[in-house]
């Protein structure tokens, strides 16, 4: 089965009476996927979640492409993106396509002048740098250096960060994200052979509960608007709830590496998948133990997928002249492999420390102005000996 969850108080029965305790009763909420089908959790609010007092402004958040059909492999320094003080602001789309918009984030400050919800796409935060607490509706989740946070669509949230310098690594999906099903066994539990389980999932706690009116500030982006909407009621006043859609976190330092004989290929570092993508966690781990090993990945095709992979930490093997916070775009249509050198090298080898998020597409990725602000210009020829 897939993961149960709850916290605070919620009735035995479903969709029954649930009773203050000075009087009047709770407001039901489903908060479900794919219509009545998929994943839900049934929450419990002290105020009716529906009280839109006005919708103030709505304006365009829609990336503006610089390259929409691309054949060229790329590198972007994503360290050189500048801080800024607002958490959506700070919010950069890179690569873009009908599935997906791939981003990184520099915010200097906590969200709280205001709460977000994304009511088109899940999201996951990959934090490179940076410790704090997401705060939602359905509970909070703290996170530090190497967390992933998963955040279905239509959760309102906001964010505190402990700290000033952040580097965040993001993907929004228009489709759910699930762990790998060959990981799982036909009721959705983790398997032995699994790389890790449910002992490792961050799962929400310290619900809060505010029993608050006035005028709540939400920012709603939905089909590339951002609607400034303005609430009745504290979006966190739910006082308990149950089910299988909720936000969660995931370290990448409880990912346990896959390894054998000779060089294993990218689908073992496997994390995440989506219907449209899969996300991939490349962590410190042992090399190829066959005498005649090389521990560097094959050159391979890129004929499916374009591959996306954002360099976190490490020594990192296969490429030249790489640091922390570069992502490389390797399209659809052109094979790639090793840097010239990487694969001699390599051999003798018994271990790396790198770390590294990988996001590989099923349909081609368009680039954005942002992402060419951070282009170096020639990784494109550095296969060239």
């Amino acid at each position: 089965m897939p993961l149960y969850h709850k916290l605070g108080n919620f009735p035995q029965k479903r969709h029954t009476q649930f009773e203050k305790p000075n009087g009047g009763l709770y407001y039901e909420q489903l908060f479900g996927t794919e219509g009545f089908h998929g994943h839900s959790s049934l929450l419990y609010h002290v105020h009716r979640p529906t009280q839109v007092k006005e919708i103030l402004k709505s304006y365009s958040v829609e990336p503006k492409i610089a390259i929409g059909k691309n054949i060229k492999s790329l590198l972007f320094k994503g360290f050189e993106l500048k801080p800024e003080d607002d958490f959506l602001d700070s919010r950069k789309a890179m690569l873009v396509n009908r599935d997906c918009t791939i981003g990184l984030a520099a915010p200097k400050k906590s969200l709280r002048e205001y709460f977000y919800k994304n009511a088109d796409a899940d999201e996951m935060i990959f934090i490179h740098k940076g410790k704090g607490k997401l705060r939602t509706m359905m509970g909070n989740i703290p996170f530090e250096y190497g967390d992933y946070l998963i955040i279905p669509r239509g959760m309102i949230y906001q964010i505190d960060f402990e700290t000033s310098e952040n580097r965040l690594f993001y993907v929004e999906s228009f489709t759910p994200f699930y762990t790998p099903k060959r990981y799982k066994n036909e009721s959705g539990q983790h398997l032995e052979h699994s790389p890790f389980c449910e002992r490792d999932f961050i799962l929400p706690s310290e619900l809060e509960t505010h029993d608050e009116k006035g005028e709540f500030l939400i920012k709603i982006k939905k089909e590339g608007m951002m609607h400034e909407v303005l609430y009745a009621t504290h979006p966190f006043d739910v006082v308990g709830w149950d089910g299988y859609n909720f936000p969660y976190g995931f370290s990448i330092h409880n990912f346990e590496p896959i390894t054998g004989r000779v060089h294993q290929p990218p689908p073992v570092h496997q994390t995440f998948e989506t219907a449209t993508f899969v996300v991939c966690s490349f962590c410190p781990r042992l090399y190829d133990y066959h005498p005649k090993a090389i521990p560097a990945p094959y050159n391979h095709s890129n004929i499916d997928s374009d591959e996306v992979l954002y360099y976190v930490d490490g020594d990192f093997m296969s490429r030249n002249n790489i640091e922390q916070g570069h992502i490389t775009l390797h399209p659809k249509g052109i094979p790639h492999g090793p840097a010239p050198g990487a694969m001699e090298r390599s051999i003798g080898h018994t271990e790396t420390q790198e770390l590294a998020v990988m996001v590989d597409t099923f349909r081609p990725l368009m680039v954005t102005e942002e992402a060419m602000g951070l282009d170096d210009g020639k990784y494109y020829k550095s296969w060239v000996e």
